[in-house]
């Protein structure tokens, strides 16, 4: 009858709220799980892919996984395990982003000689591909704090249109994960860009500062560190400092040595707090 009808309807309005809810999270945890599947063409359902005998083998199809491509899971395997876990009273540090991380280092400014500091950026990277090696290349090292750094490359739309809610959503997973191990949380600004050399035309300057302010507050409300970067490299145009980069998007070694006392003071005000 009617009733029936109208039950049903709702039942599948229910269903399909659930079904786009959860979609994210399904595929989050088949990417964590290097689920072994391949894609066909024209639609058709995935099929498994069979993993060849051996040590070797099962080393070359993590590689054929074409879950590994999204996220960039191998990156640090092998690095990580030969870290090991941290020395007793080790006050271990991941750094973990984009390119400005990775190239921490790399440039001619050494990435905090001495210290337990683990560099755990990839460039390129957007949120959601942070958050899927999350675990892995943080949760997995047992650092006593985080220093998340990201969210320009969804900015600039590396992998597609980005909401600032999705940027937002994938910044608080990260949060989350941290301080469910027990790993204190040190949420950095983005820095600033007045456009991207590789996308150029996006005006992102004013995007950057409203991502910066919601993390500000964010990190005030749920008693996060805020790492403040953008303030001092910001010009007047709301652009990186032009002494500070050479593409106006990646910090030049005058750029890292303003942002390592910064990331130092911000360190020791997690280790401090309760």
């Amino acid at each position: 009858d009617g009733s029936d009808e109208r039950e049903i309807m709702a039942f599948d309005t229910r269903v399909n709220k659930l079904r786009r809810g959860a979609v994210g999270l399904l595929a989050f945890s088949a990417l964590i799980a290097g689920a072994q599947t391949q894609a066909l063409p024209d639609g058709a359902p995935a099929a498994s892919v069979p993993a060849p005998a051996g040590a070797e083998g099962h080393k070359q199809a993590q590689k054929d996984n074409p879950y590994n491509g999204l996220a960039d899971l191998m990156h640090y395997r092998d690095a990580n395990a030969r870290l090991g876990p941290p020395a007793p009273g080790e006050n271990r540090v991941v750094f973990m982003g984009d390119s400005i991380t990775e190239f921490w280092g790399q440039k001619g400014h050494d990435f905090f000689p001495g210290k337990p500091y683990i560099n755990r950026g990839i460039s390129g990277q957007t949120t959601p591909q942070i958050l899927l090696r999350f675990r892995a290349d943080v949760v997995a090292l047992r650092p006593r704090i985080v220093i998340l750094l990201a969210g320009t490359n969804d900015i600039a739309g590396n992998m597609g249109p980005a909401t600032p809610e999705m940027i937002e959503d994938n910044l608080m997973s990260m949060a989350d994960l941290a301080k469910a191990n027990g790993i204190r949380v040190v949420l950095a600004s983005a820095l600033p860009a007045y456009d991207f050399p590789w996308r150029p035309g996006l005006a992102p300057a004013g995007k950057i500062a409203a991502l910066n302010a919601w993390a500000k507050g964010y990190a005030a409300r749920n008693g996060l560190v805020y790492l403040d970067y953008y303030s001092a490299m910001v010009d007047g145009r709301q652009g990186l400092k032009a002494a500070l980069s050479g593409d106006g998007v990646h910090p030049n070694e005058a750029g890292y040595a303003v942002m390592t006392p910064l990331a130092e003071k911000a360190i020791a005000q997690a280790l401090n707090r309760r």
